[in-house]
């Protein structure tokens, strides 16, 4: 087995997790049944980079080989409910299929803020290693010490089966279609 250590990112700067990224949307792009030239507006700067720059607070954690070359990521954060319901990406303007229901559900009492697991990457040759587990553990761990949140979301963008069955398996459920059912939204209560 390969070594892989794990790197909280400590300074801000997430620049480590660039190419991990434009990766991770081209594999979104590949798999996506609808849509799937939204992803073509979709990489670091305009996803990862922008939801780390306007979060109340964020996670992200780097999988470095032995050679410390990243291989993988998981980027979470703290997000005002408010701020993402009336807000549509400039990726999304463009959707125009179904109803144009946003990251969060219709509440009646929404709260203040939700912790959302936005990224996990890791390339295929460090996939089935236990890795993927491991990030969403001290993900989790982390949303347990931010006071106030109750409920974590999770995105998945269509015909990525393989991101909804990991999900699945960690407890997550089923909560609505985003943007017309180009991305699939599920939530996990926090005990």
């Amino acid at each position: 087995m390969v070594n892989v250590a794990l790197d909280v990112v400590t300074d801000g700067n997430i620049e480590s997790c660039r190419e991990l990224c434009n990766e991770l949307m081209a594999y979104q792009q590949s798999k996506a049944k609808l849509l799937p030239e939204i992803f073509d507006q979709m990489n670091f700067d305009t996803r990862m980079k922008l939801s780390f720059e306007q979060a109340i607070a964020s996670h992200v954690v780097v999988a470095k080989d032995e050679n410390t070359v990243p291989v993988g990521y998981i980027f979470s954060t703290v997000e005002s409910v408010s701020y993402k319901d009336s807000h549509i990406p400039e990726w999304a303007s463009t959707i125009s299929t179904g109803e144009i229901l946003g990251f969060y559900p219709k509440w009646d009492n929404p709260p203040a803020k939700t912790g959302c697991v936005n990224n996990l990457y890791l390339r295929k040759e460090y996939q089935r290693m236990g890795l993927g587990e491991k990030l969403m553990d001290m993900s989790m761990e982390w949303f347990r010490t931010i006071p106030d949140i109750d409920i974590v979301f999770v995105y998945i963008s269509n015909g990525n089966d393989a991101a909804m069955s990991f999900y699945k398996k960690y407890g997550f459920a089923h909560s609505h279609e985003v943007f017309g059912g180009f991305i699939l939204a599920l939530y996990k209560q926090l005990s």
